[in-house]
């Protein structure tokens, strides 16, 4: 069973999308924000994806990102973003991800985009 990091600080969202997630036969962990994040990634076996939104209160995605370099264990974990924030073109540019899905959340997109990763 492959397992996906869920980084969402909207306890709704995160909900649903664990649900889904898992209804389809994926083990989906969460984590509250970025520093949450990086400490389950410390003590449990590395992913096979991270979902990540960019706009959470503490460390956010965009700082989370920044830690991710930083780390060489981590870079190899595919990351796509889930935001309403970076809408255009320009954000293939700017975002150090592997996939982007807008908020709000178009499922079927979502669960194309883990497929594609995983």
């Amino acid at each position: 069973m492959k397992t996906i990091l869920l980084v969402e600080d909207d306890a709704t969202l995160r909900e649903a999308l664990q649900g889904a997630l898992q209804e389809r036969g994926y083990r989906a962990a969460v984590a509250e924000e970025g520093e949450a994040a990086l400490a389950w990634l410390q003590r449990e076996p590395r992913p096979s994806l991270i979902l990540l939104d960019l706009m959470m209160p503490g460390l956010d995605g965009w700082d989370f990102l920044s830690r991710r370099r930083i780390d060489p264990s981590l870079p190899a974990i595919p990351v796509v973003v889930i935001s309403g924030q970076l809408l255009g073109p320009e954000r293939d540019s700017v975002l150090p991800a592997d996939g982007f899905v807008r908020k709000p959340i178009d499922m079927k997109q979502l669960l194309a985009e883990v497929q594609r990763h995983l």
